[in-house]
């Protein structure tokens, strides 16, 4: 990318935000995203997009993708907002049941200006159209590692719902071993409380079940956040009681590796960086 790229002009950061549902401020600028790459582009109304701040939350976080994910992923517009705040009109069951998953999402949150009340603050959020995913999220109060993070659960979360047959089955086979073995912990919360559930409700763990399904999904989620990631980031995985023992999750990210390789010029494992030194 051309390292001669100008800061966002100041029109492009000044969007009213006095308080929008997420769904319709991504509607209003979705004609005023500017192209990042042919899959990403992206929109900032929240800090002063400077060529630093571009290469940190854009460009290189963009550029650290597998090129066999970034092939997978729809249209992806990155919206950069002041703050989001939690919405607390769901409406009826009924109404919801009766509600397409898009228009769900896109009253699920609101872009606001000035920061939420103690516990309606929110850091991402997503709307589907037809043909795009809009993900927002809001920089204020929120580092760049968390950021990072956030960024790469999203995309983990798009990869899931189209995975090869492949990778499914490998991974699906591999956690099945992990749960026959008794194999303790998890990457994150998420796949923790799934994989909690699913031994609690299902005493034989190797059956198919909706209660499987979800685990092995979440599983997949976490992981493959975890593995993108630590391409992009020099990351620390925390230790702790719930954490998956190491043998095991670096075998989890063997596999993701073999399915989808870093770019060029990355590596998955110190290993990997200091092989490519030595060639």
């Amino acid at each position: 990318m051309s390292s001669q790229r100008e800061p966002t002009p100041a029109s492009s950061t000044q969007v009213n935000l006095a308080r929008v549902s997420v769904g319709q401020f991504a509607e209003r600028i979705r004609s005023e995203v500017i192209p990042l790459s042919n899959t990403f582009a992206y929109f900032c109304a929240s800090l002063p997009m400077s060529e630093e701040v571009l290469k940190e939350y854009l460009e290189e976080p963009v550029a650290a993708l597998p090129p066999a994910i970034a092939q997978m992923l729809p249209r992806i517009s990155i919206l950069l907002v002041p703050y989001l705040e939690r919405c607390h009109e769901r409406g009826s069951a009924g109404t919801a049941r009766r509600k397409t998953r898009a228009s769900l999402e896109k009253v699920a949150d609101f872009v606001v200006s000035e920061r939420p009340a103690e516990g309606q603050q929110s850091w991402a959020s997503q709307v589907s159209f037809e043909n795009e995913t809009i993900l927002v999220f809001a920089l204020k109060e929120q580092d760049v590692a968390e950021y990072h993070y956030r960024l790469y659960r999203r995309l983990a979360g798009l990869v899931a719902e189209k995975w090869s047959t492949e990778v499914a089955l490998a991974y699906k086979s591999m956690i099945r071993e992990e749960l026959v073995a008794s194999v303790h912990g998890e990457v994150d919360d998420d796949s923790w409380q799934a994989k909690q559930l699913l031994l609690r409700r299902q005493p034989n763990v190797k059956r198919e079940s909706p209660l499987f399904g979800d685990y092995v999904r979440q599983s997949f989620i976490d992981t493959l956040t975890l593995y993108l990631h630590g391409i992009c980031c020099d990351i620390d995985v925390e230790t702790g009681p719930r954490q998956l023992p190491s043998r095991y999750l670096r075998k989890r990210l063997n596999l993701l590796k073999s399915f989808y390789l870093p770019p060029a010029g990355y590596s998955v494992f110190a290993e990997d960086s200091e092989q490519s030194k030595e060639k």
